[in-house]
C-alpha cells in the first residue's frame, strides 16, 4: 500500500529546528531575549522563554504588591510583626537572583588540553593560549556569555598585602645557609621552589632580584605598572584581538624568559582572569567554564581561592589526555580531589572527558564506536590498546575507581549517569580529517551545558512562582473584607504540635550525625598506627635530598602545604588525616546526600523533608476538621511557607558542610603549625635532615597529647553547631510564620491596601506552570517525531 501523505501545520514546522525544515531567508530583528538564548535549539528557546514571562509577570506582581503595602502602612508608628514578616518575604523574593550561575570545572594536569577544549566548546580556534609542549595557562580562568557587544575579561591581581605576603616567604625560601659543602649547596640549587621563586623574582622586580632581601626588594620599584584598583579591564570588537591582549596575562612565562612585554613584568601577581564572551550561539548565559590548574599554588590567597573555585563547580570535568590515562598517578589524584570536592562542596555531577583522541588509531577506534562489542577486543590489540585503560573499554565499568566510588553520596549523579566519559578531539574538531563535528563529541559537551541550565531554570522558576502565590494568597486575605470575621482558623494546638515535632527533629538529627562517631573512632586508631609510615613516605623523595631543601622549607613555611605547578600537591595535614577520611568518607557521603537511599537512618535532608511533611499534614487535618470555609488560604499559606523555610535549609547545610569536612585537616593544621615554623627557620649545614626530624619530633609529641582526638571532638563539636544551626533556623521562621497565619485577620488589617487584582494575576500565573510544563514536553514529543521523518538531519 503507498502511504499516507504527511501534511505539516505551520505550528508543527515551527518546532523544528532550522536544520531539518529552513524558513524562507529573511531579516528578523530578534529581542533582547531572544539573543540570550541563542545557544538554545528552538524547541527548547520555546520554552525557555515561557518560563522566563511566568518569572518576568511574577516580579512584576510581587513588586506591585510590595509597593502597596509599604504605602499602606508608611505613616504608621507601630507595624505588626506580622505585617513586617510579609513585607520582608515580598521584598527577599523580588530581590532574590534570576539564576545562580552553573560552574562547570575543567580540572586536569599540566598539558592535559583544558584551554583546547575551552577553545573548542567555544568554537575560537586560539582564544585562551595553547600549547602542546609545556604549562600554558597559569592561573584560574573563567569563561562565560553575557548581554555586552564586546569581547570583555577583567584581570584579578594580588593585593599590596597579599604580595608582601608571598614576597616575603619567597626570599625567605632564597635564603642561603652559611657553611654549606659543595654537594649540599648543588643541591639546594636543583630544587623546583627555589627555580619558581628566582624566576617571579626576576620577572618582577628583574635580573639579581633574586639575591636581595625581603626588605630591599619591599623599597624597589616593580618593572611593571600595577593598577590602584588591582584590577585589569580589556575590551575588543573581536576576539582575536581579545585574545592577543589576553595572551601575556594568561600564558605561563617561560624559565628562559629576557626581557618581554610590560604586561609579563606583572604576570606573579595574577590570580583570576575573567572572560565575558558576547552573546553566545554555543554558550548560554549563566554557565560559566573555569579552567582550573591541577595542583594549586603557593601564594596563599590563590591556592585558597583554587579550593575555593572547585568547591563551588556544580559539575567537574576531569581532563586527561588519552596518553596519560592509562595508569597514570596525576590522573587518580585528580579523580581523587574531585570526589573530595563531592563531599565538602556543591558538585553533585562528575565526568571524565579524556581529550586528544586523535592520538589512537582513528579506524579502530571508529570500528568501535559504531559496531558491536565484539570489537572491543580488535580495538585493544591496535595501535590504541596501549593507551585505553580497560574502564574505558567497558561500558559495565564506570570511570571512578571502586576505592574512590565508596566515598561518593548515594545520589551522586555520579554513580547514576548513563555516560560519564566523553572522549574528545580539540584538533579534529577544527580539522575533520577522520572525525566529522559530531564524533568529535565536542557538540555533546555543548547538549550537556544547555541541558543543565534547562532543568534549573524550570525548577527554579516553579519554585519561585510557587512561593509568590502562597505570600500572594494572605496577603489578599487581610485586606479582603467579603468573609464571615468570626469565622477564624481555632488552631491552639498548632504551637505545641510543632514544639513536639521540632524536639523529634532534634533527636533524628542527633541519630543521624552519631553514624559518624564509631567510624570517626576507627579512621583515628588507624591514623596513630600509621601517621609515621605516611610522614617518612611524604618526606622521601628518590634522589635523596637533592632538589628538595627549598621544597621542605616551602612545605613548612605554608604550613604544611605546597603547590607547584610542575610537582604533585604536597599537604601533610591531609596526609596524616587520610587514614581517618577512609573510614568516614562513605558515612558522610550519606550523612550529606539529597535523597533517601540510605536505609540506617543516617540523611539528614529526608529527616527535614519528614518533618516537613508532618507539618503540611497537620495542616490539612486541622483545615478538614474546622470545616475551613473562608480560611483556606491560611492552609494553603501554611503548607506552601513551610516548604519554603524548610527548603531554604538545604543550601545552608550545604554550606556548612565544607567546614565540617575540613575541620580534621585544619585542628591537625593548627597543632602542627609550632613545629613547622620551627623547621622553617633552620639554616645552616645538614639543614633538611633537621627540619625532618624538627617534624617527626613534633607529629610525635602533637600525636601522643592527643591531636587525633582534638581533631576528632573539633568535628563533632562542628556537627552540634550545625544541629543548632537548623532547629534555631526553624523555630524561629516557624513561630513567626504561625504568629501571621494565626493572627484574626480583623481591625490591624482593615488598613492594608487592597491586592485582589494582584493576587487574581497570580493564580493565572500559579496555574501557567502546568500549562508551561505540558507545552514542552508536547514540542519536544513533536521535533523527535520530524526528525524520524527526516534520517538524513539526525546525528551520525
Amino acid at each position: 500500500m503507498p502511504s499516507r501523505p504527511i501534511i505539516l501545520c505551520n505550528f508543527c514546522l515551527s518546532l523544528v529546528d532550522d536544520d531539518i525544515f529552513k524558513e524562507p531567508m529573511r531579516k528578523r530583528r530578534r529581542s533582547d531575549r531572544d539573543q540570550r538564548f541563542r545557544a538554545f535549539p528552538s524547541v527548547e528557546q520555546s520554552a525557555l522563554k515561557e518560563y522566563e514571562k511566568l518569572e518576568s509577570r511574577t516580579r512584576r506582581v510581587l513588586s506591585n504588591t510590595y509597593q502597596k503595602l509599604i504605602q499602606s502602612v508608611f505613616l504608621d508608628d507601630s507595624i505588626p510583626n506580622s505585617v513586617k514578616y510579609l513585607i520582608n518575604r515580598l521584598l527577599a523574593l523580588i530581590e532574590k537572583p534570576s539564576l545562580d550561575p552553573i560552574y562547570i570545572g575543567l580540572f586536569g594536569s599540566t598539558g592535559a588540553g583544558k584551554s583546547s577544549l575551552i577553545n573548542a566548546i567555544i568554537r575560537q580556534a586560539m582564544f585562551l593560549p595553547v600549547s602542546g609542549e609545556s604549562i600554558c595557562t597559569s592561573c584560574i580562568v573563567q569563561v562565560s556569555s553575557g548581554c555586552c557587544e564586546q569581547y570583555e575579561a577583567k584581570i584579578h591581581l594580588l593585593s599590596d598585602q597579599e604580595w608582601k605576603e608571598e614576597l616575603k616567604n619567597l626570599t625567605t625560601l632564597l635564603h642561603r645557609t652559611e657553611g654549606l659543602g659543595g654537594e649540599e649547596e648543588d643541591a639546594w640549587d636543583r630544587g623546583d621552589a627555589a627555580e619558581e621563586a628566582v624566576w617571579k623574582l626576576q620577572m618582577f622586580y628583574g635580573n639579581g632580584a633574586e639575591g636581595k632581601s625581603y626588605e630591599e626588594l619591599l623599597r624597589a620599584k616593580p618593572r611593571g605598572k600595577i593598577p590602584t584598583s588591582r584590577v585589569i579591564s580589556l575590551k575588543a570588537e573581536e576576539a582575536g584581538e581579545l585574545s592577543v591582549k589576553l595572551d601575556p596575562y594568561i600564558r605561563t612565562q617561560r624559565r628562559d624568559w629576557n626581557g618581554g612585554s610590560a604586561e609579563t613584568h606583572i604576570w606573579p601577581l595574577i590570580k583570576l582572569v575573567e572572560v565575558t564572551l558576547p552573546k553566545s550561539e554555543l554558550i548560554p548565559e549563566g554557565v560559566v567554564l573555569v579552567d582550573i590548574p591541577g595542583t594549586g599554588d603557593f601564594n596563599s590567597k590563590r591556592d585558597e581561592m583554587w579550593k575555593k573555585t572547585i568547591d563551588k563547580c556544580s559539575v567537574i570535568w576531569v581532563i586527561s589526555d588519552i596518553e596519560r590515562i592509562s595508569g597514570g598517578r596525576a590522573h587518580e589524584d585528580l579523580l581523587n580531589e574531585s570526589v573530595k570536592a563531592c563531599q565538602r562542596g556543591f558538585c553533585r555531577d562528575l565526568a571524565l572527558v579524556v581529550t586528544k583522541a586523535d592520538k589512537l588509531h582513528l579506524p579502530e577506534y571508529l570500528r568501535y564506536r559504531s559496531g558491536p562489542a565484539g570489537t572491543r577486543a580488535s580495538l585493544c590489540s591496535g595501535e590504541a590498546g596501549a593507551w585505553l585503560p580497560l574502564w574505558w573499554l567497558s561500558d559495565s565499568v564506570p570511570c571512578v575507581p571502586l576505592s574512590l566510588q565508596r566515598k561518593l553520596p548515594a545520589d551522586s549523579r555520579v554513580l547514576e549517569a548513563s555516560e560519564l566519559v566523553y572522549t574528545v578531539s580539540a584538533q579534529e574538531y577544527w580539522q575533520q580529517a577522520l572525525l566529522t563535528e559530531e564524533e568529535t563529541e565536542i557538540p555533546k559537551l555543548r547538549e550537556y551545558i544547555r541541558r543543565r541550565l534547562l532543568d534549573k531554570k524550570k525548577r527554579m522558576v516553579t519554585k519561585y512562582v510557587t512561593e509568590a502565590f502562597g505570600l500572594l494568597l494572605l496577603t489578599d486575605s487581610f485586606s479582603c473584607t467579603d468573609h464571615v470575621q468570626n469565622e477564624h482558623l481555632h488552631m491552639s494546638g498548632l504551637r505545641r504540635f510543632v514544639e513536639e515535632k521540632i524536639q523529634l527533629l532534634e533527636k533524628a538529627i542527633d541519630q543521624c550525625f552519631a553514624h559518624i562517631a564509631q567510624p570517626l573512632q576507627e579512621g583515628i586508631w588507624n591514623a596513630r598506627s600509621s601517621y609515621r609510615r605516611i610522614l617518612g613516605a611524604c618526606l622521601v623523595r628518590s634522589r635523596g635530598n637533592q632538589g628538595f631543601h627549598q621544597t621542605l622549607k616551602a612545605v613548612c613555611l605554608k604550613n604544611g602545604i605546597y603547590a607547584s605547578r610542575t610537582l604533585a600537591r604536597i599537604d601533610l595535614n591531609e596526609a596524616v588525616t587520610q587514614p581517618i577520611y577512609e573510614q568516614i568518607d562513605p558515612v558522610f557521603g550519606r550523612i550529606f546526600s539529597r535523597s533517601g537511599k540510605s536505609t540506617d537512618g543516617s540523611a539528614l535532608i529526608p529527616h527535614i523533608d519528614a518533618f516537613k511533611l508532618s507539618l503540611q499534614e497537620k495542616m490539612t487535618e486541622i483545615g478538614i476538621r474546622n470545616g475551613w470555609k473562608y480560611d483556606s488560604y491560611k492552609k494553603s499559606f501554611l503548607i506552601q511557607e513551610i516548604s519554603a523555610i524548610l527548603g531554604g535549609l538545604e543550601g545552608h547545610i550545604l554550606r556548612k558542610k565544607r567546614k565540617i569536612y575540613e575541620s580534621l585537616t585544619t585542628s591537625v593544621q593548627n597543632d602542627l603549625k609550632p613545629c613547622y615554623e620551627e623547621a622553617a627557620q633552620i639554616t645552616g649545614k645538614k639543614a633538611c635532615e633537621r627540619m625532618k626530624e624538627v617534624l617527626r619530633r613534633g607529629v610525635d609529641r602533637q600525636v601522643a597529647e592527643g591531636m587525633f582526638e582534638r581533631a576528632q571532638e573539633r568535628m563533632q563539636h562542628q556537627f552540634q553547631q550545625l544541629k543548632n544551626g537548623i532547629t534555631e533556623k526553624v523555630k524561629g521562621s516557624i513561630a513567626t510564620m504561625l504568629t501571621l497565619a494565626l493572627s484574626p485577620g480583623d481591625g490591624l488589617y482593615k488598613e492594608l491596601a487592597d491586592v485582589k487584582s494582584e493576587y487574581k494575576e497570580m493564580e493565572k500565573l500559579h496555574r501557567s506552570l502546568r500549562e508551561v510544563a505540558e507545552n514542552a514536553v508536547l514540542r519536544r514529543g513533536m521535533q523527535d517525531f520530524l526528525l524520524r521523518l527526516s534520517p538524513s538531519k539526525a546525528g551520525p
